[in-house]
């Protein structure tokens, strides 16, 4: 899978999927360097075939609706849509 990585300090493994169009996406990744995160992002609508299956599956097992953008925090956690106070607690 392409995932792109933006160096940062290290809060956890953040891992955004996105949309290269979406302004709440893009909010969300200014959020993420607003903390100062380090993280991996992927724009599903950039990807292709088989790659693009395999995130889309990714993606559902932690947002169902599949609806963007989706951050899972240390395999754990899901914050689903742009939601800048539940980032700021989790990632400080």
């Amino acid at each position: 899978m392409l995932m792109q990585h933006v160096d940062g300090e290290n809060k956890g493994k953040i891992v955004l999927f996105a949309l290269s169009t979406c302004g709440w996406c893009k909010k969300t990744r200014m959020l993420l360097e607003d903390v100062g995160a380090e993280y991996d992002y992927v724009y599903l609508d950039l990807l292709q075939g088989d790659e693009k299956q395999e995130v889309i599956q990714q993606v559902e097992k932690w947002n169902p609706q599949l609806s963007f953008p989706t951050m899972v925090i240390n395999d754990k956690e899901t914050i689903v849509g742009f939601n800048e106070d539940k980032v700021r607690e989790i990632l400080g």
